[in-house]
């Protein structure tokens, strides 16, 4: 397994660790809940550098973007990000990225960690070769810094406060007037970082982008500013619940190449863009035909109104009506959640089956469990 930069400081701290994606990263270092329950209350402390980060340069960039994503990455304002999706030409996700425009002809692509190879190599070959019948690529240049760069988050309402008690004195308003979905550039201990407002937790967040060799002194720093006001350490075990509580979608999970975008729910494709971007002409046949509107299946979220939770992959029933006793789905996530206190989950069902307030069972195992569909997100920070 590949180890980041802060391998050592998380096994001090007592990690245990987890494969993911190839990357040995700390599950948890006390207790799931009561990381959890730090982020919600307090401030929880991330390791983010298993993700990958990809820069694309050169003229053509934001035309290369766009024909290589589903949005219109040329609508975006220096200084701002986009979540986005990269699809095959048939329209199934490959991934789904967050994009942040450095400068006119620059961005960096954020991709996650399992598909970061896959996304550069996409990106690689459509950047050399262009489009199929193209007769040439792209005037830009795709360069994959994954390697050394370091991603370190702070996650939770005492994020701000943090972030803002370790930058230079005079750039605390840059933490403070930093809009979501934005980033800039703050000075921590003499070294220049990359500092964005976004987040996979459901709470106010930043993200800091640095050299490997800068990152076990800023993690140390984030600790040790983040002790008076509730900050932990916190693992990806956490981290699932509460984007699962935030109603935000896994790749592997919600997202896999066997889904497309309306079927997610996700408003991320711009037909309104002129480029003939990766998977168009799937996705106007899906439209057209009504995939994930009016056919087929779309993710919705499900409330427990038992005690126990579906996992992933558990078959959802109908229960009223002429369908009743039929699968019409499967769970893609669920758990207990700290938060709410109740079960949820996150399943593809069938369309007719779709709409708040129906009940539906999860079949756990052989025991039915009854379960309420109900909009998403589950959870809404207090602003």
């Amino acid at each position: 397994m590949r180890e980041t930069a802060l391998t050592a400081a998380h096994a001090e701290l007592g990690a245990s660790f987890t494969d993911f994606g190839g990357w040995k990263m700390p599950l948890k270092y006390t207790s799931e809940l009561e990381e959890h329950h730090a982020v919600r209350t307090t401030a929880g402390l991330f390791d983010l550098s298993h993700m990958g980060e990809i820069r694309i340069i050169g003229p053509e960039a934001a035309t290369f973007l766009n024909t290589a994503l589903v949005g219109n990455l040329a609508a975006v304002a220096i200084g701002r990000a986009k979540y986005s999706l990269i699809c095959r030409e048939d329209g199934g996700i490959l991934d789904d990225l967050i994009v942040y425009r450095i400068d006119e002809n620059e961005y960096l692509v954020v991709p996650n960690a399992a598909n970061r190879e896959v996304v550069a190599a996409a990106l690689t070959d459509l950047a050399e070769n262009g489009r199929a019948g193209s007769a040439s690529g792209y005037d830009v240049e795709v360069w994959d810094e994954s390697e050394g760069i370091s991603l370190i988050a702070v996650q939770g309402p005492a994020a701000a406060a943090i972030i803002g008690s370790v930058v230079r004195a005079n750039e605390t308003f840059l933490v403070e007037e930093l809009r979501y979905y934005a980033f800039t550039t703050v000075s921590i201990g003499g070294d220049e970082i990359l500092l964005a407002r976004t987040g996979y937790t459901g709470e106010d967040g930043f993200e800091l982008f640095l050299p490997n060799d800068k990152a076990g002194a800023l993690w140390l720093a984030l600790l040790e500013a983040g002790s008076d006001h509730g900050l932990i350490p916190c693992g990806l075990a956490c981290r699932d619940s509460l984007r699962l509580e935030a109603g935000m979608p896994l790749y592997g999970n919600e997202l896999t190449t066997d889904r497309i975008s309306f079927e997610t729910g996700l408003p991320v494709v711009s037909f309104s863009k002129e480029e003939d971007f990766v998977g168009r002409a799937a996705l106007e046949q899906a439209k057209a035909e009504g995939r994930g509107k009016t056919s087929g299946q779309r993710l919705v979220g499900l409330r427990g109104l038992g005690r126990r939770a579906g996992r992933s992959g558990y078959p959802v029933i109908a229960t009223e009506g002429e369908h009743s006793g039929v699968t019409i789905g499967a769970v893609t996530s669920g758990l207990p959640s700290p938060t709410l206190g109740y079960p949820i989950a996150m399943a593809y069902v069938d369309l007719g089956f779709t709409e708040p307030g129906t009940r539906v069972d999860i079949d756990l195992r052989g025991k039915p469990q009854p379960f309420e569909v109900v909009a998403l997100p589950f959870y809404t920070r207090k602003r």
